[in-house]
């Protein structure tokens, strides 16, 4: 499922809102039918946990914290430290390597969708695996699916009922920060991590509702959303087809749909573990180009055949 922090900020419209409340119900109601007794997450970070001073790949969290961003839960999530950790043991056995966090902060990427499926974000025992989809250089989309498939064979040792959530917008080019376009300020939090004021979250919070109404309008200089982009990608997961990201170029990704496409890493992640079960059939299926959103804005549910 996509997230968006602008789903928790005034501007986009009742029947928008209305329209992906309709498919998060339908998920919900999913959810609830399937009762999971453990739920991994594979989510992006914002610069709100993970920053330059050192990026890893990838992350599984023993331990996490909500930071609160954009109004989702601040404080800790419920995490099993004894099932992450042999979880990470188990992917670095797979030869995927992962970094591990026993103090993870986990933004609204993380949040949002467990807030949305159960209420409350604590409401589960979860696994959080962070995958760096904004912070250039990125490694090849094959390594994505690999830890993907290393994940799910390991939940497949479980005996569990294991939700796994991919947390990710499709084509969108949002305004974030780089290491080559950030000011001085923003410098200090996407490299050395350090915290914004009060001050700076609203101006930031002000700045993304604005970005958002001029995209709306077809004005401001963000790239445009691709829905033709953004329904072959949902087509290949739909069709199980994985395999096809291992060819994907990076580039060519942020040059098709925007530098925060790559956020579909979690997406893949995500299907790649039900697929180390075998075959799987997707059921609700909504997609929706959401300009109010800056985002390509999707839903999927799945299960094993």
């Amino acid at each position: 499922m996509s997230h968006s922090p602008l789903l928790n900020l005034p501007g986009p419209s009742r029947e928008l809102l209305d329209d992906i409340d309709r498919a998060l119900t339908d998920a919900r109601d999913f959810v609830a039918d399937f009762d999971p007794e453990l739920v991994v997450t594979f989510s992006p970070d914002h610069y709100n946990g993970f920053f330059y001073r050192a990026m890893p790949p990838f992350c599984i969290g023993t331990a996490a914290d909500g930071v609160g961003d954009y109004g989702t839960h601040q404080g800790p999530l419920d995490v099993p430290a004894d099932l992450a950790t042999e979880c990470a043991r188990a992917v670095l056995d797979s030869d995927i390597d992962v970094a591990i966090s026993a103090a993870m902060d986990v933004d609204h990427g993380t949040v949002q969708p467990l807030q949305n499926l159960f209420g409350e974000a604590t409401a589960k025992p979860v696994i959080p695996i962070f995958i760096n989809s904004v912070a250039t250089p990125l490694g090849p989309m094959r390594r994505v699916r690999g830890l993907g498939a290393a994940v799910g064979a390991y939940l497949a040792t479980l005996g569990k009922r294991v939700l796994v959530i991919g947390s990710g917008g499709l084509s969108h080019d949002p305004p974030v920060p780089t290491l080559a376009t950030a000011p001085p300020a923003a410098l200090d939090r996407i490299v050395r991590g350090v915290p914004m004021t009060t001050e700076q979250r609203q101006a930031r919070q002000t700045a993304v509702i604005e970005a958002a109404r001029e995209f709306a309008t077809g004005q401001g200089r963000l790239a445009p959303l691709n829905p033709e982009w953004d329904r072959a990608f949902l087509d290949m997961v739909d069709t199980g087809r994985l395999a096809e990201v291992d060819a994907w170029d990076n580039e060519w990704v942020a040059q098709q749909a925007g530098n925060s496409a790559h956020e579909v890493r979690t997406w893949v992640a995500a299907f790649a573990a039900l697929a180390a079960q075998g075959s799987y059939e997707t059921g609700s299926r909504f997609y929706r180009a959401a300009p109010e959103l800056i985002a390509g804005f999707a839903v999927r549910t799945a299960v094993c055949t």
